[in-house]
C-alpha cells in the first residue's frame, strides 16, 4: 500500500473516530443540531454540551492518542525493539507521581491547571534524569534500564502516598485518576497540551533520519555520520512531551504505543521515518475509538478510557511476547 493512500485512510478514520465521538453522549442530540450547536449558535444547552463537553474530550483523544502513536513508534525504532512503549522510560509513571503527589497535599482543587502542572513537573524530573544519563555518552541498554528504574520508584512512590492517604476519598480519587480518563476535560486543558505536544512531535520528527540510520545498528549509524547521543536525547525529550503532556490532563493510558505501530509497520517499508505519521494517526483513532467504547459499553456507567486500552493492549501484549519467543527458539 502506497504511504500516501495509507495516510489518507487513516485520516478518515480519525474523522470517523471524532465525527462519532461527538454525537454520542447522555443527552440526545442529533446530527444537525450538534453541527448547529457548535458552527452557528442555536440552543445554549446544546452549545455547552458541544463546545464544553464533547468537543474537548473529542479533541483531547485524537491528540493524545496521535501522541502515544508517535512516541511508540519512535521508541521502538531507537530501542530496535518491537515490544518497547513509551512508559518504558518511566515519563508516565513519573508524571503519574507528580499529579498523586498534589492529590495528597489537597493542592489538586486549588486550580483547574494544578493537577495537569504537578505532572507536568513530574514528568520534567524524569526527563532531565534521562538527559543526565545520555549525556554521559551511556548506551541506550543504559537509558532504558535507567527507565526502567525511575518507573518502578515512581510506582512505588505512589503506592506508599496510596498507603499514607489521609481518607477513603483522597484515596479514590487517585485510584480513579490513575486509570485513565478523558471526563469532565475543559479546553483548558486543550490549549495546555497543544504546545507541549507540538514540539514534542517536532523532536521526534527531526531525530527520524538517525531513526532510519540505527536500523543497521548503533555502529553501522554512527558510520553513516549520524549524531546519536543527540537523536537519543530528541527522543527521550520528544517522547516525554508527549506522554508527559498527555498524562497530565488524562492520566495514564497505556498500550497504544504499543499495539498502534505493530499495526501500521505491515503496511509500510517498515522505516521508522515512515512509520511516524501513520502510528499517530493510527493512535487517534485507536484512542477515540476507546474512548467511545467506555463511553457506551455499559449502559448508564462510563468506564475509565484506561481501563479500555488495557483490556485490548495486554492479550496483545502476551500474542507480541508468545510470537517473539516462537521466532527466537
Amino acid at each position: 500500500m502506497s504511504r500516501l493512500r495509507l495516510i489518507s485512510m487513516l485520516a478518515v478514520l480519525v474523522i470517523a473516530a471524532c465525527a462519532l465521538s461527538l454525537l454520542i453522549g447522555p443527552a440526545q442530540i442529533g446530527p444537525m443540531d450538534s453541527i448547529a450547536a457548535l458552527v452557528a449558535g442555536g440552543n445554549e444547552a446544546a452549545m455547552v454540551i458541544m463546545r464544553e463537553i464533547r468537543l474537548p474530550r473529542a479533541l483531547l483523544a485524537v491528540l493524545i492518542g496521535f501522541s502515544l502513536g508517535v512516541a511508540g513508534a519512535a521508541l521502538q525504532g531507537m530501542l530496535r525493539n518491537p515490544l518497547a512503549e513509551p512508559g518504558i522510560i518511566g515519563v508516565s509513571a513519573s508524571a503519574s507521581l507528580g499529579a498523586v503527589l498534589l492529590f495528597y497535599t489537597g493542592l489538586a482543587g486549588a486550580s483547574l491547571l494544578a493537577l495537569p502542572a504537578g505532572a507536568l513537573a513530574g514528568a520534567a524530573a524524569s526527563v532531565l534524569i534521562l538527559l543526565a544519563i545520555s549525556a554521559t555518552q551511556a548506551s541506550t541498554i543504559t537509558l532504558v534500564l535507567a527507565g526502567v528504574a525511575l518507573a518502578s520508584l515512581a510506582g512505588a512512590m505512589t503506592s506508599l502516598v496510596l498507603n499514607l492517604s489521609p481518607n477513603p476519598y483522597a484515596s479514590y480519587e487517585i485510584i480513579f485518576w490513575l486509570l485513565g480518563s478523558l471526563k469532565d476535560r475543559s479546553v483548558d486543558h486543550v490549549w495546555l497540551v497543544i504546545p507541549l505536544m507540538l514540539l514534542g512531535w517536532a523532536a521526534l520528527w527531526a531525530s527520524s533520519r538517525t531513526l532510519d540510520a540505527l536500523s543497521l545498528g548503533e555502529e553501522g549509524a554512527s558510520g553513516l555520520g549520524a549524531n546519536i547521543p543527540r537523536a537519543r536525547a530528541m527522543v527521550v525529550c520528544g517522547v516525554a512531551l508527549c506522554v508527559g503532556a498527555g498524562t497530565a490532563v488524562s492520566g495514564a493510558i497505556g498500550f497504544i504505543g504499543l499495539i498502534v505501530p505493530h499495526l501500521v509497520r505491515p503496511l509500510t517499508n517498515r522505516l521508522p521515518s515512515q512509520l511516524l505519521l501513520p502510528a499517530g494517526l493510527g493512535g487517534a483513532a485507536l484512542l477515540t475509538f476507546a474512548d467511545i467504547v467506555a463511553r457506551t459499553v455499559i449502559p448508564e456507567r462510563e468506564l475509565n478510557v484506561g481501563v479500555v486500552t488495557a483490556l485490548i493492549g495486554a492479550p496483545f501484549f502476551l500474542w507480541l511476547v508468545i510470537r517473539s519467543r516462537r521466532e527466537l527458539f
